[in-house]
């Protein structure tokens, strides 16, 4: 089969969810009103809450939610083949994934711009409240961790990436200044700074940046020396006004990964290449089985309980009218699932366009594409890419620039997150110091870096990363689980909410249950803990939930 049929498939039915079924949302489910305030026109400060272009407010959107999840995910489970893969990432998008970012946004607006943390507070209790935000910071912490990891890795692995990956920033806060301060039309510095990060990146594949000699004098790895750079650059950026750094940044990554994506379909579509992986292989050597596995394995790109953080962490206060939310929220987790079909093509096909024996190569046992995922991302998309007449050593820079940004993005608003949350817990239990915005963002840096710090080689946050893809969804369940009992009371149509509530709690229950019984059997008792203690928490929040909602029956009898 040729890969243009995939393509097809998935924008066809990206288009019925688009326009039928998010409108269905919008008008029915939430009943979208611009004549209602938002939050970032009621408590506008310039900073945190910024009435913002739709446009750009969903590159913010879109390149935070991200990362690098729809790209490793998608790039590991198609060893289970690439059928389960692609109808999880495409139909998971569709009627799951999209409509969690969607409702976390509106829930947000509708509750001032709170945090779905925060608002399962109002309705099923502070104990409730306190337990999800713990998580939420539990979880915040480790994606920082990792990320910091992954992105000083793919520093060292491609040094070419290094000098695009930076110059963005200081094009972000130009772009900054010449829309929100100078009012500037955004499309004219849009084309002139995208100008200037492709010739940054023909500048990168010229001259590499290798750090190998700073950091032996300094008596670091090249890793932890990017470390410490990311998280010094983190600090300053999650407490900087969002129109400086955060929006801009983002926006003009979100626009070149659409120009990115395009060349990869397109290059698909020119060069048609045959889809030479399975269509199914159930039992890989070594790979736990496809259910419940599959399903937390492609997080991002099907359904992820960390995009809930940012509708309702940084997107809700940004956005300038109800009606925005459809696009930013439904057509946002839309773009991810496209680069996560992007992912599957470049893994099914492009990798083996010019070697006919590399998927089976790479993918030959699960230990090995676990190390060689995005690799595989990599060689296949520049393969798709240099059908256009792109050499594949460009095309290679570009790709892993992307995944670089990507990542880096993520950090920016998940440390962000952080402060919020920190901030949160600071008014609750009347901790000053974490109502200060820069201390708390010290603390969320701070705590990032004990957990890479746990571990030579700043490897400590993969030690708990095996049990992130079910955490994460269990979080993607529990802010379904806040929208659920809004609708209810508001006597809204619950069921689009709550059919995906019920399928997400029990699949990754059953995994979270499976990776502590797993654990505990290879002698892992670290993780089959934490494993059990974080299915315990989401039972504890669930059943303050349904205690909640018993009260209020008995209260309306």
């Amino acid at each position: 089969m040729g890969a243009v049929w995939l393509i097809g498939f998935a924008l066809v039915m990206y288009l019925i969810g688009y326009l039928f079924y998010s409108k269905y949302l919008a008008e029915r489910v939430f009943s979208l009103n611009d004549e209602n305030k938002t939050p970032a026109h009621e408590f506008s400060d310039g900073v945190d809450y910024v009435p913002t272009n739709k446009w750009i407010l969903l590159g913010h959107h879109f390149t935070s939610i991200t990362g690098a999840g729809p790209i490793v995910g998608p790039a590991i489970a198609v060893i289970w083949g690439w059928v389960p893969a692609l109808l999880w990432v495409v139909l998971g998008a569709v009627f799951i994934g999209a409509v969690h970012d969607f409702s976390a946004l509106v829930t947000s607006i509708r509750h001032k711009g709170r945090s779905v943390g925060t608002i399962l507070g109002e309705y099923a209790g502070e104990r409730a409240r306190v337990i999800f935000l713990l998580i939420i910071l539990a979880l915040a912490i480790l994606v920082n961790a990792v990320f910091a990891y992954v992105i000083a890795l793919l520093f060292t692995k491609f040094p070419s990436s290094v000098i695009p990956a930076w110059t963005i920033v200081p094009l972000a806060i130009a772009f900054g200044y010449s829309v929100y301060r100078f009012r500037v039309n955004f499309l004219i510095p849009t084309v002139i700074f995208l100008l200037i990060l492709y010739a940054s990146m023909l500048v990168g594949k010229q001259f590499p940046v290798k750090v190998d000699p700073v950091a032996s004098l300094l008596g670091i790895d090249p890793i932890m020396f990017w470390i410490l750079i990311l998280f010094t650059y983190t600090f300053f950026a999650s407490s900087l006004p969002v129109w400086l750094l955060l929006q801009p940044r983002d926006f003009l990554n979100g626009l070149q990964v659409v120009i990115l994506l395009l060349l990869i379909y397109l290059g698909a579509i020119l060069s048609n290449p045959s889809v030479s992986a399975p269509a199914f292989n159930l039992s890989p050597e070594g790979a736990p089985p496809i259910f419940p596995f599959l399903f937390i394995t492609i997080a991002c790109g099907a359904l992820s309980g960390f995009h809930a953080l940012v509708s309702s962490g940084t997107s809700s206060k940004q956005l300038a009218k109800e009606t925005d939310a459809r696009t930013v929220g439904y057509l946002g987790f839309l773009g991810e699932s496209s680069l996560a079909v992007a992912v599957i093509i470049a893994c099914t096909a492009g990798l083996t366009m010019f070697a006919s024996d590399k998927f089976s190569q790479l993918y030959s046992s699960w230990a090995s594409i676990k190390k060689s995922a995005i690799p595989a991302v990599v060689e296949g998309g520049a393969n798709l890419i240099s059908s256009l007449g792109i050499p594949t050593d460009l095309g290679t820079t570009l790709i892993a620039t992307l995944i670089v940004l990507f990542a880096a993005t993520t950090m920016d608003t998940s440390v962000r997150i952080q402060r919020y949350i920190l901030n949160e817990l600071g008014q609750i239990y009347s901790i000053k110091p974490l109502k200060n915005a820069w201390l708390a963002s010290l603390v969320a840096v701070l705590s990032s870096m004990g957990l890479v710090l746990a571990k030579e080689g700043g490897k400590g946050g993969l030690v708990f990363w095996p049990v992130f893809g079910a955490a994460n969804q269990l979080l993607a369940g529990l802010a379904l689980l806040v929208t659920y009992l809004y609708l209810r009371r508001e006597g809204r149509p619950t069921l689009p909410i709550l059919a995906p509530l019920i399928l997400v709690l029990i699949i990754t229950s059953v995994a979270m249950l499976m990776n502590a019984i797993n654990n505990a059997v290879k002698g892992d008792y670290l993780l089959s803990f934490v494993s059990g203690l974080i299915l315990i928490l989401e039972i504890a929040i669930i059943l303050e939930a349904v205690n909640a909602v018993r009260a209020e029956r008995s209260i309306q009898a």
